[in-house]
C-alpha cells in the first residue's frame, strides 16, 4: 500500500507542473538526440576511412599496413574466431552494391562456413545484425528493384542520399 502511495505521490510531483523536472528531462532528451546523431556521423566517417584503407591494401597489398592498422580495419586475425557482426560488417563494406540478407549469408558461407553453422537460423541472425548496423549508422536499408530489402554500407560521400533504390 505504501508503495502505491509513493508511486502515486511521485506521479503527482511530476505532473503538478514541476517545470524544473520537465526542463531537465527535455535537456537530457535533446543531448541524447545530439549524441546519437554525432555517433552516426562518426560511424559513417569510420566506415569511409576503413574502406579507403582496405582499398589501398587491396591495391598495394597488406604489407603497406602496420599490424595495428591491419587489426583496426579487420584484416588481421586476432587469433580467435571473428565475430558474427564483424563478418557481416566486412561483407557489406567490401560489396560494391546493396546486398540482401541472403547475399550476406552466401558470402559468409564462402569465407567462413563454421560461423553460420553456429546459428540455428542464419538468415534471421544476419537480418538482425544488418538492422543493428543500420541503428549504429553504419549501413542503410534500400529497396532492390524486385522490391526486396537490402542493406548498403554507409560512407561519408553517400550519407546524404538515403532511400536509394539499388538494382539486384
Amino acid at each position: 500500500m505504501q508503495i502505491q502511495e509513493s508511486t502515486s505521490a511521485s506521479r503527482t510531483i511530476l505532473n503538478s507542473g514541476n517545470g524544473h523536472v520537465e526542463e531537465v528531462v527535455r535537456q537530457a532528451h535533446e543531448e541524447l538526440r545530439q549524441l546519437l546523431q554525432q555517433r552516426a556521423e562518426v560511424m559513417r566517417r569510420i566506415g569511409t576511412i576503413k574502406q579507403t584503407i582496405a582499398g589501398l591494401a587491396n591495391l598495394f597489398g597488406d604489407s603497406v599496413l602496420s599490424d595495428e592498422l591491419l587489426e583496426l580495419v579487420d584484416r588481421k586475425s586476432s587469433g580467435r574466431q571473428p565475430g558474427f557482426t564483424k563478418a557481416c560488417r566486412m561483407v557489406l563494406m567490401d560489396a560494391n552494391r546493396a546486398l540482401s540478407a541472403r547475399d550476406v549469408c552466401d558470402r559468409i558461407q564462402q569465407k567462413a562456413p563454421p560461423m553460420l553453422a553456429r546459428h540455428k537460423d542464419p538468415m534471421a541472425s544476419v537480418t538482425t545484425v544488418l538492422n543493428r548496423l543500420v541503428a549504429y549508422g553504419e549501413a542503410r536499408p534500400v529497396a532492390l528493384d524486385n522490391g526486396r530489402r537490402a542493406w548498403q554500407w554507409v560512407a561519408d560521400s553517400d550519407s546524404q542520399s538515403s532511400g536509394l533504390t539499388a538494382s539486384a
